[in-house]
């Protein structure tokens, strides 16, 4: 009995000590992770003022983003504006003035709705695609092959994305804010007894204030950088054959989709 708890014992503290261990190794891999993306943000802080190297790439990203999502982001604002209509409509119905739909609807597609929405959508078309295509060009040693002819890859590669995210994200989101109203107006009149586009427009007036579409920009702006980033980043950090590049597509829309969260939290406290 003496010897079994006397090899019980020391076996408890080795696996404490590996738990522990294991637990001290993911803690220091998300710190090198963290520098990786410092290093990889100042590599393109550093690119920037080449614009020569990135200018004709930059554009094509931003066709990529901007005009062939575009069809989608407008889907996903009529539906949000809508949606924000029929929300309104049965939560204050009977118990407060018909005009509130105008304010509520204003309010919530300028400052959540449409730049969530349409960071969504890109999280979904654009993140995911960006992570694929650097993850397929890291296991395929297309990365390491522009390192070995000394071309530095964050220009060509890194930097049109993230200036394209930059710029293209804003005018998506003053669309869909644009649209998500005007369909939320339009499912009003449809929906809601008694309302008229008078009542909508006062509504809107009494609610609105101009800082709100700054806001929205901004957020749109921020949403834009964040996207792009980590996908190209977690792209980089891709290995493992196609295994790892269905993996890294699949982190790059979990963390982006979580960042782009808390950058919306944030944004109340701050602004």
């Amino acid at each position: 009995m003496s010897d079994q708890v006397t090899a019980t014992g020391p076996g408890e503290e080795v696996g404490g000590g590996a738990k522990g261990r294991g637990r001290a190794g993911v803690v220091r891999a998300w710190f090198e992770a963290q520098g990786r993306a410092a290093l990889l943000a100042w590599a393109v802080l550093r690119a920037l003022p080449r614009p020569r190297r990135y200018l004709h790439a930059t554009i094509q990203q931003a066709y990529q983003m901007g005009i062939r999502s575009l069809p989608l982001v407008l889907i996903m604002a009529v539906l949000g504006g809508m949606l924000v209509t029929m929300q309104a409509v049965t939560q204050f119905t009977g118990s407060v003035p018909v005009w509130v739909v105008g304010s509520v609807l204003a309010a919530g597609i300028l400052t959540e709705l449409g730049p969530v929405l349409t960071g969504i959508v890109l999280v979904g078309r654009v993140g995911a695609s960006i992570a694929a295509e650097l993850a397929s060009m890291r296991v395929s040693e297309q990365i390491d092959a522009l390192l070995s002819l000394g071309r530095d890859p964050v220009p060509i590669l890194v930097v049109p994305r993230i200036l394209a995210g930059l710029l293209v994200l804003p005018p998506l989101v003053v669309l869909a804010d644009a649209v998500g109203i005007a369909a939320g107006w339009v499912a009003g009149l449809i929906f809601v007894d008694g309302l008229t586009s008078a009542d909508v427009l006062y509504g809107m007036r009494y609610s609105f204030y101009p800082f709100m579409l700054v806001y929205s920009v901004l957020k749109a702006m921020a949403f834009g950088v964040t996207i792009t980033f980590i996908s190209c980043f977690i792209g980089l950090e891709a290995a493992g054959g196609a295994t790892g590049v269905g993996r890294t597509t699949t982190r790059a829309v979990v963390a982006t989709t979580l960042a782009l969260m808390v950058i919306d939290l944030l944004f109340v406290p701050m602004l």
